[in-house]
């Protein structure tokens, strides 16, 4: 716990709750020259907190530029080289502002055309801050900072004009297996492996008001001045109850690949490098791509991105990588997925329907897009699912078979997803964000165990799981809070009603399945966890205001389903399941209005039929009608539902 959460907690004070979103971003754009001044609104305050900015270009070998506001706007660094810092005002960073950062025309970080990746890092106790210093080359100087805890990491750079021969120095808190580290170092800027030296840190650890000095150049030349770029790690402040953390520092047994390093979270950005061989800086995002090949970008290089074997697979509770493999040790920072939880946005933040657009990402939602399906909905074909966890692939949602590979299904937008032109005006996606409380997308690899349990990042109990196999024909295997006490499941590729399979999301043959709010038990099927298979889950719960899931019973008369919403659903999904019945959805882009409603079939290829009045607009939900099949109103018969507000 930081200095000032323990004051604050002694006199009783207390706070809002700070979210990864509003101290980190990973934001993707296109360059655009045209402009003097190109705004990026990424949602991070750097007016108020301070904070560094990291510019990449993704599509050419440039120069990475950092800027921070401890130096000012206009002043940049390059990871990848020793050079001073540079400045050019107007041309490049023009101003750090309350959501994000203004860009001028300059083509290394906004040519037109160009795609570019944006890290920001506000200043915040317990995850990141910036000092500027002057040396003194006085051994033993104790340069303060505020992040009100030891720190994991730091990176010191040499700043003046005239010196471009000082390397970027990295104390990170594993050096030397994590014996001793303030008596090692390496080079931000280098591929060399960790290097012994007292005169970088005065061999002396950094504390929770300040990290030490040597005598060394590099970062204490007398009379030269410094930015040092300081990280926290595993402080547990964050969250809505304040004691989650978002950021973590560690060593890695890297010649082991196939072990998950266990952060307890997600991860969304990892920074790591080998320590006992010669190699690279890296870096991966989930923004960019999580999948292999996965798009890598080198700190210690101008190059562009890097499509490789190499990768990462972010998992529900770490990490696995082979970056680093053929080495012994390695170290890493990890920065947490978002965390910020869905009562703490608006709808249209969390679910986005939209139709095919003219420019990339084809299909815009506003916000970053985790799952998202599309079809065009006036023709006989499929719905196509993908996911961020899967990309570059879709799941036909109505049939058992396995992904499809795809590079037309893109996630790599901070605004929407999909890059392919020729789509038709009448296809449509509906879009899911993940945000703890509401909606989860995990992936995992089956192992054929009986009873395993698969961690979640929901937070909450989910209301409903679909598990889809991604590298084997497999059917779609649905759960739903109303009849979580059996064994009973649903497929949503099918029509069928509930069934009893007891080998599905069971703890065993005759014990009802486990779903808890951090895991979801699962038994051997191969169609779920079929050992040495991949497959993929999406979770959801209801949030009040925002989604309902539930269930209701058929009266034959127009029956009012109350979800708790002010005005109305925007998209409305039911199945029923004492008997056959189609899984029917409905949305307000093609109209959930008095009269006939468009409706479409998830298990069906139909186009779909505009000639029926099956359901209502309601304020507080939906009505379904007394004009509605049995398939969705039969007196006595029963449904489950989920609708967005």
């Amino acid at each position: 716990m930081s200095v000032t959460k323990k004051l604050l907690e002694a006199s009783g004070g207390g706070g809002e709750p700070t979210y990864v979103d509003d101290v980190f971003s990973t934001y993707l754009y296109e360059g655009d020259q045209t402009t003097s001044s190109t705004q990026i609104v990424n949602g991070i305050d750097l007016d108020d907190k301070g904070g560094l900015v990291w510019i990449k270009e993704r599509s050419q070998d440039r120069f990475h530029f950092l800027y921070d506001t401890e130096r000012g706007a206009g002043k940049w660094l390059n990871t990848n080289n020793a050079d001073a810092e540079g400045t050019l005002s107007t041309e490049q960073l023009q101003s750090f502002n309350s959501d994000g950062f203004n860009l001028g025309d300059f083509y290394g970080v906004n040519e037109t055309g160009e795609d570019f990746v944006s890290w920001s890092f506000a200043k915040q106790e317990g995850f990141f801050d910036v000092v500027t210093y002057t040396g003194d080359g006085v051994a033993g100087r104790e340069i303060a900072h505020n992040l009100g805890s030891t720190p994991g990491m730091v990176i010191v750079k040499c700043i003046n004009r005239d010196m471009n021969n000082r390397d970027w120095m990295v104390y990170h808190r594993s050096l030397n297996g994590g014996t001793t580290p303030e008596n090692y170092f390496v080079r931000l800027n280098l591929t060399n492996a960790e290097s012994t030296s007292t005169a970088a840190w005065d061999n002396t650890a950094p504390t929770a008001y300040a990290f030490t000095l040597g005598n060394s150049n590099d970062t204490n030349e007398n009379g030269y001045e410094y930015v040092a770029y300081v990280f926290a790690h595993d402080v547990q402040e964050f969250g809505p109850d304040s004691d989650e953390s978002i950021i973590k520092c560690g060593l890695l047994d890297a010649s082991n690949y196939t072990v998950e390093e266990d952060l307890g979270w997600e991860p969304q950005w990892i920074l790591m490098k080998s320590l006992d061989s010669g190699g690279d800086w890296t870096i991966v995002d989930n923004m960019r791509g999580s999948i292999d090949p996965q798009p890598l970008l080198y700190p210690n290089k101008p190059d562009a991105e890097v499509l490789s074997g190499a990768w990462v697979e972010f998992t529900p509770r770490g990490f696995k990588q082979n970056i680093l493999a053929g080495t012994q040790q390695g170290i890493y920072m990890a920065i947490r997925r978002p965390n910020k939880p869905a009562k703490e946005f608006e709808p249209d933040e969390l679910f986005g329907l939209t139709s095919a657009t003219s420019n990339a990402p084809w299909f815009k939602a506003g916000f970053p897009v985790d799952m998202a399906w599309r079809r065009r909905y006036d023709i006989t074909t499929e719905a196509q699912l993908s996911a961020r966890l899967i990309d570059e692939s879709y799941l036909k949602m109505n049939t058992t078979d396995a992904a499809t590979s795809s590079a037309n299904r893109a996630f790599d937008f901070s605004n929407g997803w999909y890059d392919f032109s020729s789509d038709a005006s009448t296809t449509i996606s509906w879009m899911f964000r993940r945000a703890p409380g509401f909606f989860d997308v995990a992936t995992y690899e089956g192992n054929g165990v009986t009873g395993r349990q698969l961690p979640h990042g929901l937070g909450v109990k989910p209301d409903m799981i679909w598990v889809k196999g991604t590298s084997l024909s497999t059917c779609w295997s649905v759960w739903h809070e109303a009849y979580g006490t059996s064994n009973n499941m649903l497929q949503l590729d099918q029509n069928g009603g509930l069934s009893s399979y007891t080998s599905y999301f069971a703890e065993n043959a005759s014990t009802p399945p486990v779903v808890t709010d951090g895991t979801f038990s699962v038994n051997a099927n191969g169609w779920i966890n079929g050992s040495g298979h991949d497959y993929v889950a999406m979770l959801w719960a209801s949030v009040s205001g925002i989604c309902d899931i539930g269930s209701y019973t058929g009266t034959g008369s127009d029956l009012n389903v109350d979800c708790g919403f002010t005005n109305g659903a925007r998209f409305v999904l039911i199945k029923r399941t004492d008997s056959n019945g189609d899984w029917y959805y409905w949305d307000t882009l093609r109209g959930i209005v008095t009269g006939n409603d468009p409706y479409l079939l998830l298990n069906s290829t139909a186009a779909q039929v505009t000639n029926t009045d099956y359901i209502d607009p309601l304020s507080s939900g939906f009505t379904v009608t007394s004009s509605a099949p049995a398939a969705l109103n039969a007196s006595g018969g029963e449904y489950i539902y989920m609708a967005i507000a």
